[in-house]
């Protein structure tokens, strides 16, 4: 009888905790409703107030650049003018009122791989979190970019007798494919989040995913005369190597120049700088060289890959594909790097006639 009676009470008991928790839970949601009703009807006049700021800053600068071209104000008094506004934006692109303005469009690159899912960050914190994750990928990736295909010619020299096999070749091929559709996809998520990458970086990754798609279906010929017949491979992961070389000195030099960008507030902490605008005259040395001829590299392997199915060698279209392509991203990438240090140089003509004025002053 006890038994039974203790029993109850515990069946009881656990019933009356059942539902006090299901009454909780239902208080809760009901309080994050209201919340969340409250902060949104508290964030409207927030949004249209950093609307109309960020529309005031660009006419702003457009009105400053036309009394610039028509003389009205002195060049210093404009520069110092342009770069308070340059500030003003920063603070409000850089800040916590950053998720209140519209950011780029989702392209469908996004929608092919994720669907019609909003990537866009409402917190600085995760946006930050998320070039941080950016930022390792690019570093974990150059030092595999330079010791995967050193890894594949030193085998193919001691191992493999100077022929390399097809299947390391094609793990190789499915990394890269992996790795370009990686760095795509996370500089667009980065775009949609307020950076300022390049759209040209983002269809050079496409450029080469495609290729790497393609050289998976490239059969790797070996003997008799492998070495002729594998010439634009070898060829190619040389180049493979000195671009490992070129990001691991991009990745060190962006960050240097990223940061003091940020301090000047010229720059927002979802920016990305890339190798050749380096800050300082003496990393522009070192890496303008190395970016021109691994450039020129990458369009001498294509031109050699176009030369040997023209002559019959290896005549397959994924030869010329990849050939073709290769001299596209070659020029693209000259293209833009030429753009940058015009745009450098014209920057600082700028900084040293502006600073030759205030002595005179």
């Amino acid at each position: 009888m006890e038994e039974s009676r203790r029993g109850g009470g515990e069946e009881k008991e656990i019933e009356e905790s059942v539902v006090s928790v299901l009454e909780e839970a239902k208080e809760i949601q009901d309080s994050v409703s209201v919340h969340i009703s409250k902060t949104l009807s508290d964030e409207q006049p927030l949004r249209q107030r950093a609307l109309v700021l960020d529309s005031k800053i660009i006419s702003l600068r457009s009105s400053l650049d036309s009394l610039l071209s028509n003389k009205l104000i002195q060049p210093s008094l404009a520069d110092k003018l342009d770069e308070d506004l340059q500030r003003a934006r920063c603070i409000i692109v850089d800040g916590d009122a950053s998720y209140l303005l519209p950011g780029h469009a989702q392209g469908k690159f996004l929608r092919m791989f994720l669907g019609p899912i909003n990537v866009r960050a409402s917190r600085k914190d995760v946006q930050l979190k998320v070039k941080e994750e950016y930022n390792s990928y690019r570093d974990r990736t150059a030092l595999l970019f330079l010791l995967f295909p050193a890894a594949l010619l030193i085998l193919r020299s001691w191992v493999w007798e100077g022929c390399l096999p097809a299947f390391p070749v094609q793990i190789y091929q499915a990394w890269l494919l992996f790795l370009y559709t990686g760095l795509a996809l996370r500089e667009n998520i980065l775009r949609v989040n307020g950076s300022d990458i390049r759209p040209w970086w983002i269809y050079h990754h496409y450029c080469a995913m495609i290729m790497a798609l393609v050289s998976l279906t490239w059969e790797i010929k070996g003997q008799p005369d492998c070495a002729k017949k594998q010439r634009g491979v070898q060829l190619f992961l040389q180049w493979a190597m000195m671009q490992g070389v070129a990001m691991l000195l991009q990745n060190r030099y962006q960050r240097q120049r990223l940061y003091t960008r940020i301090a000047l507030g010229k720059a927002k902490r979802m920016d990305v700088v890339w190798g050749e605008t380096a800050g300082v005259d003496g990393q522009l040395w070192l890496l303008c060289p190395i970016l021109f001829i691994l450039q020129g590299f990458e369009a001498y392997v294509g031109l050699l890959l176009l030369r040997t199915a023209f002559v019959g060698v290896a005549s397959e279209w994924q030869v010329i594909f990849c050939g073709l392509l290769l001299v596209v991203m070659a020029i693209g990438n000259f293209q833009n790097t030429v753009q940058t240090l015009l745009v450098k140089s014209r920057f600082k003509a700028k900084m040293k006639r502006t600073k030759s004025k205030q002595r005179l002053n």
